[in-house]
């Protein structure tokens, strides 16, 4: 079994998800889908862009998402955009990031359940 592998369907899948990002940060200004949705579906993001290219268990994946999601969160904590320098760069803040919040660790635990649901191979392989 190779560990590196491309996979059409989890790479448009990951496309889709980015595109209703982009639509989020671009034309929703609001208090509930802006802030939270977005971090909801980031993990799914994440989680299927890590799945179209790496062939193992579907849950080892998931919880390096989780993980990956809270470890960008704690660096927006230790302000880790100032820490490195970047702070005059705009792309390392938006994807970094600049502020914490425990609501964002929230979202990403819920993002979490809600590919259990959306995963048929998830579900079957934990």
């Amino acid at each position: 079994m190779k560990f590196l592998r491309f996979n059409l369907r989890y790479f448009v899948l990951m496309l889709v998800i980015f595109a209703v990002e982009v639509c989020i940060a671009l034309f929703v200004h609001d208090n509930f889908i802006r802030p939270f949705v977005g971090d909801i579906i980031v993990i799914w993001f994440v989680y299927y862009f890590i799945r179209a290219f790496v062939n193992c268990k579907p849950i080892y994946i998931a919880w390096f998402t989780l993980t990956f999601a809270f470890a960008v969160e704690i660096g927006q904590y230790f302000k880790l955009v100032t820490v490195l320098g970047l702070e005059d760069n705009k792309l390392a803040r938006i994807v970094i990031g600049t502020s914490f919040s425990w609501w964002d660790l929230l979202c990403y635990v819920i993002g979490f359940g809600f590919l259990f649901l959306l995963d048929k191979d998830l579900r079957k392989n934990h």
